[in-house]
């Protein structure tokens, strides 16, 4: 009787893990570009704290996007490195560069939101668009790509940020990790269920902004900037996507395993925020995922009904990760498709570790 329970649940969880590949994946892979409407003012606004090497490699790449008009506004937070006199050289030689400096951050607020929000204020422009210091846009037409978002009326919109290939399997799995989380955010919010961005790529509004009261109903909580206020934005704003090569910025990756998780850490310490709604969304997926490898693990170990499993197990993985791979084509990312099985486990498993760890150590740091 277990046993037939157990194939049971691992049936349900290949038939969940169905839904979500055809019926909000494959049309991700699917998606066609918006066409390029009318080329508004910019600011690019970038926060950055002690970033200067970070900071000699990407504001040149900013300062010669190919866009008519736009401005590059730097929001130097508390930097004691030498930020300030690069920057000074700058602004002598570009107008359309200028530099915010912050000296002290308010106690008991988040100095990224802090630095942001004074940028956003300081911003000569009605339409942002933001990244972080260890970004590079992917093309000198990175501005243009993401505004042409903005030309059916929306309110912000959503790039992907993927992070450089390297050697080595940690960059593999954090590189896979990218890309689902990539995937699920970005297809969510095509089919009108907006819950995330991230900040390393994503443009909005300053009405946009200030409609939605900016980051004050998290400006306490550690990170959020991003995907705390595309929560805030879906309830009154419209959003956007834009996922082509040049639409996008590509960041440095983790060199050890113990950084990442950090990082991870302080992302999924973010997801216990999200409105209830998209908790079991984005909760039913990364259970139906785990549940699938712990159930046939299990069931592989009783040696029963191997037939069977091997059946489910089979068309999960021809399925599932057939779509995995056409929206990585789709987003002009790669994926090792050998490595695919092993790196899907890794991912799912460290997961559930992450998860874990969250709840029961919840003391998360900021620089």
């Amino acid at each position: 009787m277990i046993i037939f329970i157990l194939l049971g649940l691992l049936g349900l969880c290949v038939l969940v893990q169905l839904y979500f590949a055809f019926c909000f994946f494959l049309p991700l892979a699917r998606y066609k570009s918006p066409e390029s409407g009318r080329q508004h003012p910019v600011s690019v606004v970038v926060a950055a704290h002690n970033e200067l090497q970070n900071l000699v490699e990407l504001l040149p790449l900013l300062l010669d996007q190919e866009y008519p008009e736009f401005e590059v506004l730097l929001v130097n937070d508390r930097s004691d490195d030498d930020t300030e006199f690069y920057t000074y050289e700058l602004e002598k030689q570009f107008p359309n560069f200028r530099v915010s400096t912050i000296k002290k951050t308010p106690e008991y607020l988040n100095p990224k939101k802090y630095a942001l929000s004074l940028g956003i204020r300081a911003a000569r422009y009605e339409h942002l668009l933001f990244t972080d210091a260890d970004c590079r846009p992917c093309s000198k037409n990175w501005i243009a790509a993401m505004q042409q978002g903005f030309a059916g009326g929306a309110d912000m919109v959503l790039g992907y940020s993927p992070y450089v290939k390297m050697k080595g399997f940690l960059n593999h799995l954090i590189r896979y990790e990218t890309l689902l989380t990539g995937i699920q955010y970005l297809s969510h919010a095509n089919k009108g269920h907006a819950y995330m961005g991230v900040g390393r790529n994503l443009s909005y509004t300053k009405a946009c902004f200030f409609k939605n009261k900016g980051f004050a109903s998290h400006i306490k909580t550690i990170g959020g900037d991003d995907d705390l206020f595309v929560r805030d934005a879906a309830n009154n704003s419209t959003i956007s996507i834009v996922i082509d090569k040049e639409a996008q910025t590509a960041s440095i990756p983790k060199k050890t395993f113990r950084e990442w998780v950090t990082q991870k850490r302080r992302h999924l310490s973010v997801g216990s925020k999200y409105k209830p709604a998209d908790k079991r969304r984005i909760g039913t997926f990364a259970l139906a995922n785990i549940l699938f490898y712990i159930l046939s693990i299990t069931l592989l170990a009783l040696h029963s009904h191997l037939a069977v499993v091997g059946l489910l197990v089979g068309l999960r993985y021809i399925a599932v990760f057939r779509v995995y791979v056409l929206a990585a084509r789709r987003l002009n990312d790669t994926v090792a498709v050998p490595l695919l099985p092993v790196l899907d486990a890794v991912y799912f498993f460290n997961y559930l570790f992450l998860g874990v760890s969250v709840l029961m150590y919840k003391k998360i740091r900021w620089k």
